[in-house]
């Protein structure tokens, strides 16, 4: 966005990333601002919302960047409980909308442009991590109708949904893609033979931001590199392939 022209706002929960992005911004002779926030709290988002206001007099551009699912939050379908459910759609659902609603009524009488970042989980199979998938497909849901009960106040509403994405988080030791052997799998089913990078997510979101994209609202662009095969379906196959051999030997070996 910075090197489009605009100037930003970031806002999270780590006033230290946020002061480095913050730097970094500058040092490219834009204008940015740091917001420690938590997208959880209605308080924080209209905070969020009236601060940025007041610094830049309006709003042009709004990305919905926050969304998870902590490892102790993962599992499958039949084992989730309520309190595992309520964290990760609150999250990756809920508080989108309310983030999103925060940036329409800020936008009502001028326009601008809403991203919604959602995931390929949205629209494939996703063992493990259901809940996550429903949320997603649920952000993918609102984007088309926010996208048509906000198109005549010169709202877009558009959505953008990553393949696979390193980040320092998830390669770090322990991390989702801490381990060689899982990032090589995952590159095998990319057509383009490489994982996603974060300039690659965040050159879609500026193309939404600008005039260019000015006819283009309600849609979810797919960022993946042609990857229809999310590996954590394969893996999953894989182990249930196995538990299903062991059990047909257990068998045979007690009828034996």
């Amino acid at each position: 966005m910075a090197k489009c022209g605009a100037s930003v706002v970031v806002a999270g929960r780590s006033v230290g990333f946020l002061n480095d992005t913050v730097e970094e911004l500058r040092s490219l002779g834009r204008t940015a601002i740091a917001l420690p926030t938590d997208v959880t709290s209605a308080a924080d988002i209209d905070r969020l919302v009236q601060t940025t206001l007041d610094e830049f007099g309006a709003i042009d551009c709004w990305v919905n960047n926050a969304g998870s699912a902590n490892a102790a939050d993962v599992g499958p379908l039949i084992d989730l409980d309520e309190r595992q459910w309520d964290a990760v759609v609150d999250l990756n659902l809920k508080w989108t909308f309310f983030s999103a609603q925060a940036a329409a009524r800020a936008m009502l009488h001028r326009g601008g442009s809403i991203v919604n970042i959602s995931s390929r989980s949205g629209s494939q199979p996703c063992p493990r991590t259901g809940h996550y998938g429903a949320a997603k497909a649920g952000v993918e849901s609102l984007t088309a109708t926010m996208a048509a009960e906000w198109g005549h106040h010169g709202i877009r509403v558009n959505a953008v949904a990553p393949g696979l994405v390193p980040t320092e988080e998830s390669l770090a030791p322990g991390g989702s893609m801490s381990r060689p052997s899982r990032v090589a799998r995952q590159i095998e089913t990319v057509p383009l033979r490489r994982l996603g990078t974060v300039d690659d997510i965040g050159a879609v979101c500026a193309f939404l931001a600008t005039d260019e994209a000015s006819w283009l609202t309600g849609e979810v662009i797919q960022v993946h590199g042609g990857s229809r095969i999310p590996v954590g379906y394969l893996a999953y196959m894989h182990h249930i392939t196995e538990q299903l051999a062991d059990e047909q030997a257990a068998d045979a070996a007690d009828s034996g």
